[in-house]
């Protein structure tokens, strides 16, 4: 069986979607989507029928006191393209900004995991993961760039289990 990896990560937003204090970001989505929709190793992101994925409903139970929670969720080839598209310059641009948008969270709202090739991972699914993840820590179960575990179907002289220097910008 060959596995693709899932991402998800959400944010809590400062304001809601239409406050001019988000205007920068939700001119960049377009963007940043159609970047990471012609990267090498992309397969899928989550979105309405009309392409909209802020219209997504997850996570709000850990909205908080925010305007709301935006997820992102997709699917990749392998690590290493997911790593190329987040560390990339209009990701990390984009990226920088984000205190200026989003609450800051003390525990992790990214997780990444194996899928088989083809599935489409469900929010429900998303959810568990974060649970998982912040009540175990990175496991084969959810995990992260800076740890993270190859695919069940990788040899395992291969391996590089989660030695963020070949994969992380420090």
């Amino acid at each position: 069986m060959t596995y693709q990896l899932a991402q998800v990560n959400y944010s809590r937003l400062l304001a809601p979607l239409d406050d001019p204090r988000l205007a920068a970001f939700v001119a960049g989505l377009e963007p940043v989507n159609a970047v990471a929709d012609a990267a090498p190793g992309f397969v899928w992101r989550m979105q309405t029928e009309d392409g909209d994925a802020t219209a997504i409903r997850a996570f709000e139970w850990d909205a908080g006191e925010s305007a709301g929670v935006i997820v992102n969720m997709s699917t990749w080839t392998s690590i290493e393209a997911l790593a190329a598209f987040v560390y990339g310059p209009l990701h990390v641009a984009f990226l920088r900004q984000r205190r200026k948008w989003f609450e800051k969270v003390e525990r992790p709202t990214t997780a990444l995991w194996w899928v088989a090739a083809g599935h489409v991972p469900t929010t429900a699914e998303a959810e568990e993961r974060i649970l998982h993840l912040r009540e175990h820590g990175p496991t084969p179960y959810a995990f992260t760039l800076r740890r993270h575990f190859p695919s069940p179907d990788a040899d395992p002289e291969d391996a590089r289990d989660g030695d963020p220097g070949w994969l992380c910008p420090a």
